[in-house]
């Protein structure tokens, strides 16, 4: 983070400093563990841990500031606000401001992360590039991801996630896109958004606060994206597959151990290149990448050098391969969209191919029904054998013909996988983050080593 002062923070949450204003914080921090000297220490009282109750520790430990709610019970410099969740907010906002480089806006349904990571992997073949860690993708990692913005950044990729109408708009009220990307729009948290429909309008509410002279670039493959011809004077570039998109891919060939080569066809161009992913929205990923790129004046090898240097972060689509088992962690997160991507990944190997499927949290209404709809799915995609795992899985086990094994709990099956699993076995591991699925990968991965 880049030095700004405490008089700057406080003027940009419309309150004062209890102290010496014109100390310089050189980072924010939520959590007392990462303190050091310069650190200004934002106190949340979260649902479990009460910030305020570290903040002598903090103070101790090089704090120069304490954001709060409550007067601190130690003597330090502190800035008091109602909400330290919104101050930080606000403080973001401020901070960002202090830019001048491009900033890229990524949401929707699935992919955020790995459209996310494909196109810092491209841009970086030309710019300094920031980029969010992880899964900081909300109201508060947004903030922090903005806060370790440096002066030497020239691009910032910022991955932004919703599960309710008006968050979006907060985040892009901090962000303030310069270049807009939605990849899709599907079946997730649709206990609130109810519908595609729905989702549709939470995902475009990050078009309000788009610089004006900016860029929209959606994936043209979506039916409900495809109907967002613009904002404003801005004219959305299409992406995808299909011939109406402006920026088009084809795929060559895909091998499982190399990744699936492809062309993007661009406007100065075509870039002929390997993606090393086996799952096909991947190429649309990198199509995605490769017309941002060459729209901030790439060229097409440092294109293709870009996509082909993607990698692959954490339970995401991860290719594990252990002796005679290959493992497909994907157990980050699943909705019914994300879910059918990967069954169509596992569906192109050879050999017997087990999906170990667990449940798809926020759903709604409908949630029996899409999980049956999706064990429909993995069944007519011919995969051998379905292990189900959780309460609402078991409408997904019955649509998939109760062909395998339905366990209750995580931990039920995995006590039980490494007797289903067996030599030459392809294993798809995918559920909600909640339901904790990397259990179940260790159990693999350790019984195969």
């Amino acid at each position: 983070m880049k030095p700004i002062t405490l008089k700057e923070i406080a003027n940009s949450c419309n309150v004062t400093v209890h102290g010496d204003e014109s100390l310089s914080v050189t980072s924010i921090v939520t959590d007392s563990r990462q303190v050091e000297s310069g650190s200004l220490f934002a106190a949340i009282k979260g649902e479990r841990v009460d910030g305020h109750n570290f903040i002598a520790q903090c103070v101790e430990n090089g704090a120069c500031c304490v954001l709060c709610e409550e007067k601190p019970q130690v003597e330090c410099n502190y800035i008091l606000v109602e909400s330290t969740l919104n101050a930080l907010k606000m403080i973001a906002k401020y901070y960002r401001s202090t830019f001048d480089i491009p900033f890229i806006s990524i949401t929707g349904s699935v992919g955020k992360t790995s459209t996310k990571e494909m196109i810092a992997s491209v841009l970086s073949q030309k710019f300094n590039v920031h980029k969010t860690s992880g899964n900081f993708n909300n109201e508060l990692g947004v903030p922090l991801t903005l806060f370790k913005l440096e002066k030497e950044h020239e691009v910032a990729v910022i991955e932004m996630g919703i599960s309710d109408f008006s968050e979006m708009t907060r985040l892009s009220d901090m962000v303030r896109p310069d270049i807009s990307v939605i990849t899709n729009i599907g079946c997730c948290h649709l206990e609130n958004l109810i519908d595609r429909d729905g989702v549709l309008k939470a995902k475009t509410e990050v078009l309000q606060f788009l610089n004006p002279n900016g860029k929209m670039f959606f994936c043209g493959d979506d039916d409900k994206l495809f109907t967002v011809k613009g904002h404003g004077d801005i004219k959305t570039t299409f992406y995808g597959f299909s011939d109406h998109n402006e920026y088009r891919a084809e795929i060559i060939e895909t091998d499982l151990e190399r990744g699936i080569e492809c062309k993007l066809y661009l406007k100065n161009g075509v870039v002929e290149a390997t993606v090393p992913s086996v799952e096909s929205h991947m190429v649309s990923n990198a199509l995605c990448a490769a017309a941002i790129g060459e729209s901030m004046g790439m060229t097409l090898s440092q294109i293709k050098a870009g996509v082909q240097s993607y990698k692959t972060v954490g339970s995401r689509s991860n290719i594990i391969r252990k002796n005679s088992v290959t493992i497909i962690d994907d157990c980050y997160n699943a909705n019914p969209t994300s879910l059918k991507a990967s069954v169509d990944t596992l569906a192109k190997f050879s050999g017997r191919r087990v999906a170990v499927i667990g449940d798809m949290k926020e759903l709604g209404v409908n949630e029996n029904a899409l999980h049956f709809e999706s064990g429909e799915y993995i069944y007519n995609k011919g995969i051998d054998v379905v292990v189900a795992v959780g309460g609402l899985s078991k409408h997904l086990f019955e649509g998939a013909k109760n062909n395998g094994h339905y366990f209750e709990t995580v931990e039920l099956c995995a006590d039980k996988i490494t007797d289903i699993i067996k030599d030459g076995d392809t294993v798809l591991v995918k559920a909600s983050h909640s339901m904790h699925f990397d259990k179940i990968v260790d159990t693999i991965n350790t019984h195969f080593e």
